[in-house]
């Protein structure tokens, strides 16, 4: 099942869902070994109390995308479908999923690139400020009521908020304790 075909699902926050995230890095990186810089738990499943798709966001940073090749065949052995489509949209990724329904989601990126910086950002700003991550849960809920068989819109009525939280967390402004 290709991933926009997925209905829009929030479910509320899974105490589960970091261990399970743990338990998929670590099959990862035995999998992967030393190509995986460093593997994140990303997404809304990474911020405690954040309702979520009920899908683990992980991000393996490596080296070298172009150079992926053998993390990308490592992954598929564990079970995750390679969804090369999606390249075009974001090229310097390689995105995987595992499931149906998906259960996990995998973002292969440059770890120097801009894509693992803002992601990282993101999420710990949304860690940080729990008046941001209460303002991003209810718009994530009303665009899910609004798209659930629109999974595009969704992901595009939730870009201005994302895209204001990531630039908040990277240049904050003097003064801002609590920015967005």
């Amino acid at each position: 099942m290709a991933r926009g075909s997925e209905p829009v699902e929030i479910v509320e926050y899974d105490p589960a869902w970091p261990e399970q995230f743990a338990e998929e890095r670590d099959r990862i990186a035995a999998a992967v070994g030393p190509a995986a810089l460093i593997i994140e738990h990303i997404g809304s499943t990474a911020v405690v109390g954040m309702p979520a798709k009920p899908i683990i966001d992980i991000m393996v940073g490596v080296a070298d995308i172009e150079r992926s090749g053998q993390a990308v065949a490592a992954l598929i052995e564990l079970g995750y479908d390679y969804a090369p489509e999606f390249e075009s949209d974001i090229p310097e990724r390689r995105y995987f999923y595992k499931g149906i329904p998906h259960t996990h989601h995998v973002h292969m990126v440059e770890q120097a690139s801009d894509f693992f910086g803002r992601h990282l950002a993101f999420r710990d700003h949304l860690r940080a400020h729990p008046e941001a991550a209460a303002e991003y849960a209810r718009l994530k809920r009303g665009l899910a009521a609004r798209f659930r068989n629109d999974r595009d819109a969704y992901t595009e009525g939730k870009r201005s908020f994302v895209e204001t939280v990531v630039e908040a967390a990277l240049h904050p402004r003097a003064g801002d304790r609590n920015p967005p």
